[in-house]
């Protein structure tokens, strides 16, 4: 028996973002929700909720079933409430004092430590920030756990133990996920809805299986749409040339033959629906000026260090040719985005570098790092442009559309856009400065799957070279070719990334 039943659902907001979705929720399905950015997956969730009135359709939900809702940010309310009490507020106030043993389980099962707990919420990264939601909503024991985005702001660390936390909850546990983490839907997912306008796809396949099933389907619509609209055009031609012979005939015979073929081309038509398109969120593309240098950057046992000085790791003797795109592997904390800034530096003031990391003088760099913190929130997308390139108005704010930040967010505070448009935003302006090296600190976040494709294209399309972090298992696997790991406070360069990601899922 089904638990949740959505019926022809449907959302405008200024234009559909899904409609006339048919779907049961059964106990025990772990779905995966898809979409681009601002498609329509958290209203979705926020209708199964009962947080949203659709405009179409209805939503009907077992009688007596609890639901529970894992939204993307924390409430101001709880801001300054610490990790644990926070947990233990989600329970009715008449149960937290003989009941408060469960959030202390739930704490126990994310293994949050003691010092976390005591911690206000705002205190936190945004990682935990997540975990901290999550366990909000799991120590109510929810019949049906609808997660928004729950791998945002994780670390490999993180994100495996979360799929094992998941992957451990009772087999009649229900789960719907909207995630643009393509490994973590492939881990703990049974079923897929690809969410769109019009004709949303249900699969009963995790992520992957299930797209190479949505592209043949499409393949498959886009050949048929093809093959109708050309018998249409064919019957057309037929009844234009009967026509002409009944009219110099003047046989009526031929005329209503004329007529009947016409109708056959119009019912072929009418029935005839194209295949999906996907509307862009907004382009990414890259550029790569090259360059002569075979050799862009030298380590020299360069020691990476915290800012007071502590010893993170040493580099041993590397070096960064043309063409490689080297993936730095190791937890949070061990010293990537250190490694990231020492690069960055030797680049743009070689002067003052360290001479144990060395660069190219050719070289011309692209940065972004994860908060994208080059883009003021108090600028607009429209000035960041204007002040960095000599590009004119009307060609900036053509730029801007292109990139899917529409007018009328050109001229707002870049901190009002979303995450996706301000990652857009800065892979534009990482075009325009048109690199020949490009040094990326979790490139994919905020990106949906749409951008990580497009972004893993233009990197591997443009052969362009570069050092990046990410914790994005299936960009790294597309993107990399070079591996370096971090251990035992040594870098060292490893065949792949497989083993690292065993070792961080089996804790």
């Amino acid at each position: 028996m089904a638990l949740i039943h959505l019926r022809a659902l449907g959302v405008t907001l200024g234009a559909p973002l899904f409609s006339n979705l048919n779907l049961a929720i059964e106990p025990g399905d772990r779905l995966g929700i898809v979409a681009a950015n601002g498609r329509g997956k958290s209203t979705l969730l926020r209708a199964i909720a009962g947080g949203i009135e659709p405009t179409t359709g209805d939503v009907t939900r077992a009688r007596g079933l609890s639901v529970g809702h894992v939204e993307q940010n924390v409430p101001e309310a709880l801001a300054d409430v610490a990790f644990h009490d926070a947990v233990l507020k989600a329970l009715p106030a008449d149960q937290r004092d003989s009941e408060g043993w469960r959030a202390d389980v739930v704490l126990d099962s994310l293994d949050v430590p003691e010092a976390m707990r005591r911690k206000p919420l705002r205190q936190l990264s945004g990682g935990w920030q997540r975990l901290a939601m999550i366990a909000r909503v799991s120590v109510t024991d929810p019949d049906v756990l609808l997660l928004d985005e729950p791998t945002n702001h994780l670390d490999l660390a993180r994100i495996g133990q979360l799929e094992g936390w998941l992957n451990a909850q009772p087999r009649d546990t229900t789960l719907v996920i909207c995630s643009h983490d393509r490994a973590f839907l492939d881990a703990v997912t049974n079923r897929t809805l690809f969410l769109r306008p019009e004709a949303s796809r249900v699969f009963q396949l995790p992520y992957s299986r299930a797209r190479a099933a949505l592209d043949e389907v499409d393949a498959s619509e886009a050949n048929r749409f093809e093959k109708d609209m050309k018998a249409a055009q064919q019957l057309r031609r037929q009844a234009a040339k009967l026509n002409n012979i009944g009219i110099n005939s003047g046989s009526d015979l031929l005329v209503i033959k004329t007529k009947q073929l016409r109708q056959r081309a119009d019912r072929l038509e009418e029935a005839a629906r194209p295949a999906h398109q996907e509307r862009s969120a907004g382009a990414i593309r890259l550029a790569n000026r090259g360059t002569h240098a075979k050799v862009l950057v030298t380590l020299d046992d360069a020691p990476i260090t915290t800012p007071d000085g502590t010893l993170l790791f040493r580099t041993g003797k590397l070096w960064i040719r043309q063409g490689d795109r080297i993936v730095l592997l190791g937890l949070n904390g061990a010293g990537k985005s250190r490694l990231i800034e020492r690069v960055r530096q030797a680049i743009v003031a070689p002067e003052g570098a360290d001479p144990a990391v060395k660069a190219t003088p050719s070289l011309v760099l692209g940065y972004g790092d994860q908060g994208l913190s080059d883009l003021a929130d108090t600028d607009t997308p429209l000035g960041a442009l204007s002040r960095r390139f000599e590009l004119g108005d009307q060609r900036g704010r053509s730029l801007l559309a292109g990139a899917g930040i529409g007018i009328d967010w050109q001229a707002s505070p870049i901190g009002r856009l979303s995450g996706g448009q301000k990652a857009r935003l800065g892979m534009l302006v990482l075009r325009l400065t048109n690199p020949n090296f490009y040094l990326l600190d979790e490139p994919t976040n905020h990106l949906d799957i749409e951008g990580q494709e497009a972004l893993e294209s233009e990197l591997l399309g443009h052969e362009a070279s570069c050092l990046l972090v990410s914790h994005d298992r299936s960009f790294v696997r597309a993107v990399g070719n070079r591996f370096w790991r971090i251990e035992k406070k040594r870098l060292v360069e490893v065949e792949g990334p497989e083993g690292y990601f065993a070792e961080v899922a089996a804790g």
